[in-house]
């Protein structure tokens, strides 16, 4: 893919994969999927429908029997071609994924892409490894032993911030399983999870055993959610929409997987190598321009090193360079819309009436003027019940706060509903210990943030959600165990219904 023309001739069919093939939606509405660097339309497509989310149900539901009954060797063999398919095509993915976010280039080669095929690779292994629990005489002469089952059609839903690894983090574990999808990208990004689904196919993968509808989420989204076929659903994206995921899904009393909103603490003890964390929060803040549930949000600096760690994040905040995604100097793209960054300017605005602006809080000109650009953002003195510190803003913003004890700054860094990631900054094994024990969230870096592994869950606390995405931990998310009980003696039936029973 090196331009728009070869965009519109990959999705020439339409921007819906049913049963492994391409077609057009049927909502009677279209979208265009816009380059957020430049503004531009790339490529106009017809939205899902409730028809289309119909026959991509009914089509995953047909492969179901077929992917479940075939060997964890057979589903293994076949996902590590589909890990082959996808490195030969890299370069192409990269930059689809780049085109449709805004995401540097260097990113989507060096972490989003490799980041997805190592999942591949992880999964394909884990295919093999869907175990049941030892047999055993728990009650007498019954024996007894726990099966791990495929759960059947699994519906799932994804944001536009990271759309490849998203596809990849729901469709492995549960194709894995022996479970059978179908997936819902944004409608803003639809390129590389479609790309997904047809390396699926490429690698040996049955039709039907993935798909993709990608529509609007009040349409497509909520009818995928509360099909009665759907065994099971999975949803990435902000708390409010979580909310009504879980309230739909509740209805027909369906397995549920919620990975929501974040708003991690940055925790800086005063033993703490500056350097390293003035680094480390820059880089967790400004990731896929903060766009990441996971980033750096509230550093909370304790007091002897805070106007020092201020002056430190700004100094290198103005060095990001804010450029073309496709050029390999820049360090920041833009947001993935103007819509976004109008949302994001916004809060910084108000906050100009209660905390200092220390760097950034403006959109850039120049030849970046018709993009979603937004300039990296540091935020201090601000109070802790703020908008700042308390909502998910998801843009290039730091806010920045001192704290004096220990006590405090743990409390300061629990002290939101959200609790998905954090990370504490301090040479002490002590310190580090308690800190790790004590905040709330489910994944607690120490000396760094933001990095991720396939063998590692990922996953929140309170209102970030529940349930894990990768790593062993999420392979049974996608399965349901069944208790399977052998009466050995005729004898012990007997007696066992004469119990109940009496004599006859």
């Amino acid at each position: 893919m090196g331009n728009r023309f070869q965009v519109r001739d990959r999705f020439e069919g339409g921007a819906q994969y049913i049963g492994g093939q391409l077609r057009p939606g049927t909502s009677g509405r279209t979208h265009t999927v816009v380059n957020p660097a430049t503004g531009e339309g790339v490529y106009t497509y017809e939205l899902a429908g409730r028809d289309d989310v119909d026959a991509a149900v009914a089509a995953a539901k047909a492969a179901f029997p077929g992917w479940s009954g075939a060997t964890p060797g057979e589903r293994s063999d076949a996902m590590h071609k589909f890990a082959a398919v996808l490195a030969e095509q890299a370069e192409d993915f990269a930059y689809a994924e780049s085109l449709q976010c805004g995401k540097p280039i260097k990113l989507s080669r060096e972490f989003d892409v490799p980041g997805t095929i190592d999942n591949v690779a992880f999964f394909a292994g884990a295919a093999r490894h869907l175990e049941g629990r030892s047999a055993g005489e728990y009650d007498g002469d019954h024996t007894s032993y726990v099966r791990r089952e495929a759960i059947g059609v699994v519906g799932s839903i994804a944001p536009w911030n990271y759309p490849l690894q998203m596809a990849a983090w729901k469709v492995l574990p549960a194709i894995a399983a022996g479970n059978t999808i179908v997936l819902k990208p944004a409608e803003t990004t639809p390129f590389t999870s479609i790309m997904f689904a047809q390396a699926a196919k490429e690698a040996g993968l049955p039709d039907g055993v993935v798909n993709i509808v990608t529509g609007a989420g009040k349409d497509a989204g909520e009818h995928l959610v509360g099909h009665p076929d759907v065994a099971m659903t999975s949803f990435t994206g902000s708390t409010p929409v979580g909310k009504r995921v879980a309230e739909i899904a509740t209805s027909t009393v369906k397995r549920l997987h919620l990975e929501l909103g974040g708003k991690a603490p940055f925790v800086v003890f005063d033993d703490a190598d500056l350097e390293a964390a003035v680094n480390g929060a820059v880089a967790g803040a400004l990731i896929n321009t903060g766009q990441d549930c996971t980033a750096a949000t509230r550093a909370y600096v304790q007091r002897p090193l805070y106007d020092a760690f201020v002056s430190g994040v700004a100094e290198l905040m103005e060095s990001v360079r804010l450029g073309d995604p496709f050029e390999e100097t820049t360090d920041l793209g833009p947001l993935i819309s103007l819509a976004q960054r109008e949302r994001v300017a916004a809060v910084v605005d108000r906050a100009r009436a209660y905390a200092r602006v220390v760097t950034g809080g403006e959109a850039p000109g120049g030849d970046l003027k018709d993009g979603a650009y937004y300039r990296p953002t540091l935020i201090a003195d601000a109070p802790q019940d703020s908008e700042v510190v308390q909502d998910e803003i998801f843009g290039p913003v730091l806010v920045v706060l001192p704290f004096d004890s220990d006590d405090e700054g743990i409390a300061l860094a629990n002290d939101t509903p959200y609790g998905l990631a954090a990370s504490a900054w301090t040479r002490d094994v002590f310190r580090a210990n308690r800190a790790t024990r004590e905040i709330k969230a489910g994944c607690v870096w120490v000396n760094d943030h933001i990095p991720i592994l396939s063998e590692m869950p990922h996953g929140g606390y309170k209102a970030s959600g529940f349930g894990k995405d990768m790593s062993a931990y999420s392979f049974e998310e996608y399965t349901q165990v069944k208790h399977v009980m052998f009466d050995n003696t005729a004898v012990a039936r007997k007696d066992w219904h004469r119990t109940i029973f009496g004599d006859r």
